[in-house]
Formats: C-alpha cells, structure tokens, sequence
C-alpha cells in the first residue's frame, strides 16, 4: 500500500490547491488520479471547446443580419471540419501540456484510471491500494441518459462525445432543453445542419425568467424548430439511415414524430458516484447520488472534501474554482469559512446569448414577499448603443429590495449578456450588495452598458412591471 500527504481524484479544479500545497510544503506527496484526459471537464469536453465553436456560430448569425446595416456581405462556407479540427488542436495542446507536468512532477504520483474507494480513506487503483488522511473528491458529472426505448440499438451523441465528429451531420435532433441544447443546437444550426430540439420541461431553457427564455426561444426558433413539453418514448433506425424520435406531448399525448441524420442527448449531467464507491469509504452521497458535503465542503467523513460537480450544486467552473478556495482555507490553513452561494452568475452562449446572477422573481417574491421588491426593465433598442446595433426585443431585468435598494438577481438576454451582467455581480459581492454606486456611476455614452444603468434608474413594483409586459410597452426612444 502506497501512503501520500493527499489524494486527489480529478485533475481540474482541484490541481489549484496542489501547486500552492506544494509550495507550502515541498517534500509533501501527492496522488492524482483521472480516468479522463487530464484538465477536468471544463478542459476536455465541456466550456472551453464549445467555446471556441460557438465563436464562429455567433460570426455566421452576425454575417448574415449584416444586410440590414447596409452591408453587402456573404458567407461562402462554414467549415464544420476545419473548426472542429481547430478546437480539437488547441484542446489537445493544452491537455498534452498538464498530463506532462503530472507525469513529470516529483512529487505527485499520476493515475490515468479509475478509482474506488475499498475502506475509509483507502482506494484502489490501476490494481494498488493507496491511502491518505487527506482526500479532495473532484469527480466531476456525466451525461444523464433517460430511458426511452431503442435508444441504444440506434445510437446517440451526447456533449461528451459530440466533439469528436469531423463531419457534421446533415439533420441533428437535440433530445433537452436546456442550457446544452441551447448551445449545441445554435452551433450545429449555425454550421447548416437541420436542428430540432425536444425539451421535456415546458418551458425552453427552465432555469431562467420565463420571459426571457421566451424571447430566447423565439429568436433561436428562426433557425431551429424548439418542441417543449414533450417526452422522447422509442427511437427507431430508418431503412434510409435515418433515425427517429417518437415524443408525445405531455398535456395531450398526442404523438410528435421526429427525423434526423443523428440524435444528441443533451437531458443534463448526473453523478458519477456509482464507479467511486464512496459509501466503502464512509462518505454520504445525497438521494441523487451526488457526494453530501456540509457548508464548508467536507464530506460525512473528515479530511475528505468535495466540490466541483461532484456536490451536485452548481455546475459551472467558477463555481468550482470558488469551491477550491473555500477547501484550501478550510482543509489546509484550517480556517472555517462557509461556502455563499447568493450570487452565482451564470450564461448560456447561444443565439442570442443569455446571462443571470441571483434569484429569479418568483423566487425573490416568495421570499422577501412581493410588495418588499421592485423590477428594473429597459430594452436594448431604448438606448442609442442598441439602435446603432440594431437589435430589438433584448432586455435587461432587474430584481431589488424596495427599502435598501440591495439587488437580488439580475437576468440578460441580447448581444454581450456574458459581459453586461458581470458589473451587477461585482456589486453583489459588496458588504450591502447595494445598487446605489451602479446608478450614481457614470456609464459610457453611447455604450450598450447603458443599458444596465437604465434597468436599475426604471424600478417598479412587482405589478406594474407585469401590467407593462402584458401590453408590451416599449417606452420613450433615447434621442
């Protein structure tokens, strides 16, 4: 058996505690292990190389809304080949880079395979067993397949393995609906596949305001067919190659039959708990099968902690960065700080882009109660920025506490959402949270920025911003 200093399953975030660990103590030994490629999920087949290929998707839909600025433009070709193999050669680069400093560090130990825990702080791995009083659970997530049957028997992508392809697929159907849909399909569509996606929630992306996922829906649906509410049952091969869905809406049970070239599950991300054991070692995994971690991050048994997706929490890698903080305060300068969740931002690179941070409004209403809130709303087009751009129906909102003006969630939809809604999350994570230095603030004029000041200078009560939505009214136009 093979004793370290600290054992770390999954090579992402958690190797930001390793290097300064190290330097606190240079004799210490570490074991990393992951049966993936080296870089965690963000790395390896999640936002960083879905990143780089919604890129040129957002210059193909800009390119072609170029004709009503006055420009004669036209796009040739989209190389589906040529950008996956882009993306493929700087995915690999930096992967090749991190496996090298694993392997040719002294003073970790890399294991490129799986682990399981076979007693409290004891694993077996690559057939050894190696033992820490210090362990850092960073398991990360896998797809989550649902049940429908002949789903198997056909064949499916999902976001893990979607980047492999070299060529792109002449129809796609995107069984979710939500945030991997989103952006899978705006890609794929963009490239010049046919898309379809299946949702089962009613509502197209469920995590965010209804209002602006219905906007979201309505501009992406110009280029894909979105179908919610409706459960995938059967898949079935077609004699000409093709696939088939067969869904059925859940309020009539009428039956929706679907036809593509290829079918992607993209029905969100579930634990991988189930290769890890984690019971044998004593640690608690919650109903769903994530790892149970209290709020600072260990787990049921002490010195094993766990973050990232394996909490089951947020899945985003900033959030998991900011979990890796909390660990290294809490595990190894043994500190006690808890995690704060209350202004996690978040954003979903489709077409148009989307962005949030903080409580939706339903959410505040229940509970701060309604009448203790006001709504800030303004409209790109209502700014001298968004005419320039042309670009209409976009919006930013705004949830705040009526007596302190402390700002409870914000929610973006339109160009630069990812980039607008980080000026309110800075705010959020002031002593008072207070939106008072955003509105006495100068904003640069003209700038789409404006529009964030706007929202927060047109505060409401809760019904009066329902009342404007129902009629639509789009206020006075800047001059």
């Amino acid at each position: 058996m093979k004793n370290y200093d600290l054992i770390v399953i999954g090579s992402g975030s958690a190797m930001n505690l390793v290097d300064p660990m190290l330097q606190q103590n240079p004799k210490m030994k570490v074991a990393v292990v992951d049966k993936d490629e080296p870089g965690g999920i963000c790395l390896t087949r999640g936002c960083i190389p879905s990143k780089i290929l919604l890129y040129p998707a957002e210059l193909v839909r800009t390119i072609e809304e170029a004709g009503e600025l006055g420009l004669d433009v036209e796009l040739k070709k989209a190389d589906f080949s040529k950008i996956m193999a882009r993306m493929r050669k700087l995915i690999d680069a930096d992967i090749d880079s991190i496996r090298n400093g694993l392997a040719n560090s002294e003073n970790i130990d890399y294991y490129h395979d799986s682990a399981e825990f076979v007693a409290p702080y004891m694993l077996k791995v690559s057939g050894e067993t190696i033992a820490s009083k210090m362990i850092f659970l960073c398991i990360g997530s896998q797809p989550v397949i649902p049940q429908v049957k002949g789903l198997e028997e056909v064949g499916y992508l999902t976001s893990d393995t979607a980047f492999r392809l070299k060529h792109l697929p002449s129809s796609i159907a995107i069984v979710g609906g939500g945030y991997i849909a989103a952006e899978f399909g705006h890609f794929f569509s963009a490239m010049g596949a046919k898309v379809t996606i299946v949702g089962r929630n009613p509502q197209f992306l469920p995590e965010e305001e209804p209002e602006v996922s219905a906007l979201a829906k309505s501009v992406l649906g110009r280029h894909i067919e979105i179908v919610t509410n409706h459960e995938v049952r059967g898949a079935e091969q077609l004699a000409n190659s093709k696939k088939r869905l067969h869904t059925f809406d859940r309020r009539s049970g009428s039956e929706l039959v679907v036809e593509a070239d290829e079918i992607m599950i993209a029905a969100g991300r579930g634990p991988t708990t189930g290769i890890l054991h984690p019971e044998r070692g004593g640690i608690r995994t919650t109903k769903a099968g994530w790892i149970e971690v209290n709020d600072y991050l260990e787990t049921s048994q002490p010195g094993i902690w766990a973050f990232g997706d394996a909490d089951g929490k947020f899945p985003f890698k900033h959030v998991a960065n900011y979990e890796s903080q909390v660990v290294y305060y809490n595990a190894v300068l043994k500190q006690r700080v808890q995690v704060d969740y209350h202004a996690v931002p978040g954003a979903v690179f489709t077409y148009p882009e989307v962005a949030s941070v903080g409580m939706r409004e339903k959410e505040a209403a229940e509970r701060f109660g309604e009448d203790n809130l006001l709504v800030g709303f303004y409209r790109y087009e209502n700014t001298a920025k968004g005419e320039a751009m042309n670009v209409k129906g976009y919006f930013v909102k705004v949830i705040v506490q009526k007596d302190t003006l402390r700002i409870l969630g914000a929610h973006i939809v339109g160009p630069y959402a990812s980039i607008m809604i980080q000026e309110i999350v800075n705010l959020m994570y002031t002593e008072h949270q207070d939106a008072r230095p955003l509105m006495n603030s100068m904003h640069i004029h003209p700038s789409i920025t404006e529009v964030v000041d706007r929202a927060f200078s047109s505060l409401m009560e809760p019904h009066e911003y329902h009342r404007m939505m129902e009629h639509d009214h789009l206020g006075a136009r800047e001059v």
